[in-house]
């Protein structure tokens, strides 16, 4: 398991600082837990980078809480004498392509990914533009608890210089990749309706499919930070797209989440495509063009590895984790890769989660089969997901719990690099730890949704049974 420290709503993790806005420091994202945790991740980057002039790209999505955040983040670098590349409003895979291209040290995306408006966060990469590693991230608590921090004379001040052209040079580089027919796109005139959830996926989306030749018909597109629905993009959520779909006679419907590394689709019908469905048919297309393998994370379905073994590469399973799954490709040498929640890494472009590029490449495999979004589903295995989870209470002792399940399950096939995954003949659950949030997620896998539901909540009575023990 991740080592993960939370007090009330302040998560403190590898995968960045998260929070509530509000409420007494240390327990809450207050100002000043946003201004130690930036310290602490320049104090890092200085520590590591060892040169004079040091650069870090800062960008958010559109909550509410964002400006305030981000200024308090980019004055206290510039405090640290760090220059900072402000992007302003921006997706978090836009500022993870403008790190190298800056030649920066390192960056920040303040968002909260799919958690409702109350939160916000603090996401860290490295020189890479890729997100921090355990070790890294350990070492930043470490250096935000001591308050160990030398902040830099006047002289020595950072600057702030603004850049507002990265969405478009992103998109650009989009646009460069041999994959992404955009012939073939704009010859097949689209139509598509595209939910921005409020935030800066109603700039970078729709920008991408107008560059594409698409019609974009648009939905919650203005970067309020007002979420007109909850974030996370899931079927119950997105009522209004699968309906808009149908009356507008779109080719199909896009959702992305508030900083769009989350990606999904809604058929002409109005149906949901599945989100576990876009790395899948994401990966169809490039492994249809380039064979190789593939990675995706241990609470995502079998069938990016039925796909894979389709076209004769071999499928590896990571511990949950954008970076476990980007250090499993680097390893496995993978051409494509992601998560299940609609997150598609493709290591041609950088080595992160990445919807518009994600966008591109469904587009251009839609364009060169000349089917319809439902034809394209009935294509693959259908397995059904159920994601449930269970709010944590001080008194639940959940590796204790996780350990329990393993050894009642110990005659299955066991997978602990993550929690607990137990992977029976004809579906598969897993338990673990959330990092961004104070609950255990349980994932279930099978042949119809109902197997799928009555195995979650089998495992939900059976933790509560072992935790009343």
């Amino acid at each position: 398991m991740l080592q993960i420290f939370s007090s009330m709503t302040l998560i403190k993790s590898i995968s960045g600082i998260r929070g509530t806005i509000g409420g007494k420091q240390g327990e809450n994202l207050t100002p000043l837990d946003a201004v130690m945790y930036a310290a602490a991740y320049g104090t890092y980057i200085k520590q590591q980078r060892h040169k004079e002039n040091y650069r870090i790209v800062v960008g958010r999505d559109a909550r509410i809480s964002g400006e305030m955040i981000q200024q308090l983040v980019m004055n206290t670098l510039v405090g640290l004498g760090i220059h900072v590349i402000d992007l302003g409003l921006s997706t978090t895979p836009t500022v993870e392509v403008a790190v190298p291209l800056e030649h920066a040290d390192g960056g920040i995306i303040l968002t909260a990914s799919h958690n409702p408006k109350q939160w916000n966060a603090l996401k860290l990469l490295n020189h890479k533009g890729e997100f921090l590693n355990a070790r890294a991230g350990q070492q930043i608590l470490e250096i935000a608890e001591s308050g160990d921090i030398e902040y830099s004379e006047v002289d020595d001040l950072g600057k702030i210089t603004r850049n507002d052209a990265y969405i478009d040079m992103h998109i650009d580089e989009i646009l460069d990749l041999p994959l992404v027919n955009v012939d073939a796109i704009k010859k097949a005139m689209f139509k598509v309706v595209i939910d921005g959830v409020n935030s800066t996926g109603g700039i970078a989306v729709p920008l991408l499919l107008e560059a594409l030749g698409v019609h974009p018909v648009k939905l919650y597109c203005e970067p309020t930070g007002h979420f007109p629905h909850n974030p996370e993009p899931l079927k119950e959520h997105l009522t209004d797209l699968m309906r808009m779909v149908v009356d507008e006679k779109a080719d199909f419907g896009i959702v992305v989440d508030p900083d769009v590394d989350r990606l999904a689709f809604v058929d002409e019908k109005g149906e949901m495509f599945g989100e576990e469905y876009t790395l899948v048919a994401v990966a169809d297309y490039v492994l249809g063009q380039i064979p190789g393998n593939t990675v995706s994370n241990m609470s995502s379905s079998r069938a990016l590895r039925d796909i894979t073994e389709k076209h004769g590469g071999a499928y590896k399973a990571s511990a949950v984790g954008e970076v476990n799954v980007v250090q499993m490709m680097k390893d496995t040498k993978a051409v494509i890769g992601g998560e299940g929640n609609g997150g598609i890494i493709y290591p041609e472009l950088h080595y992160g989660r990445d919807s518009l590029v994600g966008i591109a490449l469904f587009l251009s495999y839609l364009a060169e089969l000349n089917i319809s979004v439902s034809e394209l589903r009935k294509t693959y295995p259908s397995y059904f997901m159920s994601k449930k989870k269970i709010q944590l209470t001080p008194e639940l002792d959940v590796d204790a719990i996780l350990k329990g399940m393993e050894a009642k399950y110990a005659s299955e096939e066991i997978t602990t690099i993550d929690g607990v995954k137990i992977d029976f003949a004809e579906n598969w659950v897993h338990l673990r730890k959330s990092n961004t949030e104070p609950i255990i997620r349980i994932y279930t896998e099978a042949y119809s949704q109902e197997a799928a539901d009555a195995l979650a909540d089998r495992f939900i009575a059976e933790i509560q049974e072992i935790a009343n023990q």
